[in-house]
């Protein structure tokens, strides 16, 4: 059980690293991942579907200058990571950063932060499967075949695929994940390339029926003058431009991700700290750039919500502006890769999470999942997730439950904030704490640096209520965190009552 490991490197006041291979006597997993899994999967983590169809909407919200709050934000995550980066190197044998919590804040808030996690992924999950055969059916209806029919088929199909691969090895996952993040990357390069060529020629299109957009889109040409013409911070007024920071926000979501590989990373105090100072490097280059891209080539005022509220993928837009009349099935089968990426990871991450919580559980019953197979993989827990997240065809299809689900969809996206807090505070406690260590991972300047992080994180949460959509999700929050979080941390206290008194009575005895 994690509150009853030594702390990390060692007995307190050590002032020198313990090797991995002394740390990693109780760690059953296998260390199949080498720099090559674990830098893509980092990158993977990074960019989601969000990037390849969500993104117009944030740009028509507040227009170029929402490059300025991807930076902002992306900063922002990235020291997020300094901190789970400085406590996983200086202990790489355990599973989740979520151990840390339990570690420096205590039993209540470690139960309160694993539950919570686990749940969260298990819900977006269901989300993410629901979205891959949403993206499966359009890719086919590209093609004029309707398969809308065998929906839930699709779906049961691929998570039995994901799950397949999850329950080999954990190399199996890391190749998936590998070639899932190739192709996301090379549609990404492909479209900044093809952009970067249209501006050179100045390129002129004419006006043309995009696939997924309502209207006709004008017509126009390629130029940085597209972003430069009647620049302001906040155009559209500065509730929007505070209301695209929650956006933004859960389009970095998940990018801890990483923190979850360590246990089995190859080598984990070498590559770790590369895979996190890259990050920053890939929010500039794969955000940025096709954010700056895309308006360089398509006016932000062009971007205008259909009748139901969507938007038109940025990218198929650019690609047919080129004359690519094909790129909106292009886009969608890269839609695909995304979102069965995002499934692949967090059954991954579901699994290695749930399986943490049943080690740790005093319940004979709970603990018969918190067990490793031969080929070294929690998949008993792994299994358990995916069987919940399957459970997503008939939750959609009961319109009460349906509604219910998507209020805790969107509150879990909410809880995530109080994980990242969590985390933040107890990286604090740690720095403070006789475990630290300098000569490890070290974040700088981690007082300012951390209070920044958390002080951000609170702001986020506030503008969730600022827009009629999101404003039940945080007050859901809310409600989650006094309700759960005041039940972990209650009971733990009498546990910890009843566990005094149990000791005492025994030493009285003993006299």
């Amino acid at each position: 059980m994690v509150e009853t490991k030594a702390p990390a490197g060692g007995s307190a006041g050590s002032n020198e690293l313990k090797s991995v291979e002394s740390l990693d006597q109780d760690n059953e997993m296998a260390r199949g991942l080498n720099n090559r899994h674990v830098q893509f999967i980092a990158i993977g983590g990074t960019i989601g579907t969000g990037l390849f169809l969500g993104s117009g909407k944030s740009i028509a919200l507040t227009g170029p200058s929402i490059v300025f709050v991807y930076i902002g934000v992306g900063i922002i995550m990235f020291l997020l990571m300094r901190a789970i980066g400085e406590l996983m190197y200086r202990d790489p044998s355990q599973h989740t950063f979520i151990n840390f919590i339990t570690r420096y804040l205590g039993n209540g808030w470690g139960k309160f932060a694993g539950w919570s996690y686990w749940i969260v992924l298990v819900l977006i999950g269901m989300s993410e499967i629901t979205a891959v055969s949403t993206y499966f059916i359009t890719f086919f209806d590209t093609f004029g075949m309707d398969l809308s029919h065998w929906k839930w088929l699709i779906e049961l199909c691929f998570l039995a695929a994901l799950v397949t691969i999850n329950l080999i090895a954990v190399k199996a996952f890391g190749e998936a994940e590998f070639w899932f993040s190739m192709i996301k990357i090379t549609l990404i390069c492909a479209m900044i390339a093809t952009a970067v060529v249209m501006v050179v020629i100045g390129y002129h299109y004419d006006a043309v029926q995009i696939t997924g957009q309502d209207g006709i889109s004008p017509a126009g040409h390629a130029g940085l003058d597209n972003i430069t013409n009647n620049f302001q911070i906040a155009p559209n007024g500065w509730l929007s431009f505070l209301m695209s920071f929650q956006m933004v926000f859960y389009a970095y979501e998940m990018i801890e991700f990483v923190g979850v590989t360590v246990s089995e990373t190859q080598n984990p105090r070498k590559v770790l700290p590369k895979a996190v100072n890259e990050i920053i490097v890939r929010v500039l280059i794969f955000y940025v750039g096709a954010l700056l891209a895309i308006m360089a080539i398509v006016p932000w005022t062009t971007f205008k919500p259909n009748k139901d509220g969507s938007f038109a993928s940025p990218f198929i837009m650019v690609f047919q502006y080129a004359g690519l009349n094909w790129a909106a099935a292009l886009v969608f089968f890269v839609v695909i890769t995304a979102a069965s990426s995002a499934l692949n990871s967090l059954l991954y991450s579901a699994g290695r999470h749930l399986y943490q919580l049943a080690s740790e559980s005093n319940s004979p019953a709970f603990r018969k999942i918190g067990v490793v197979s031969k080929r070294q993989v929690p998949a008993r827990a792994i299994l358990v997730s995916a069987a919940l997240i399957l459970l997503s065809p008939v939750v959609n299809s009961i319109p009460g439950i349906s509604s219910a689900f998507v209020l805790f969809a969107s509150a879990s996206s909410a809880v995530i904030i109080f994980i990242y807090t969590l985390t933040m505070i107890a990286h604090r406690k740690y720095r403070r704490s006789a475990d630290f260590i300098a000569d490890g991972f070290v974040m700088p300047a981690w007082k300012v640096l951390n209070t920044l992080a958390i002080v951000f994180f609170v702001f986020v949460y506030c503008t969730l209520f600022l827009a009629d959509d999101t404003r039940g999700s945080a007050i859901a929050g809310l409600i989650w965190l006094a309700v759960f979080g005041g039940y972990c941390l209650l009971r733990d206290r009498y546990t910890n009552r009843d566990l005094k008194e149990a000791l005492a009575k025994e030493e009285q005895a003993r006299k």
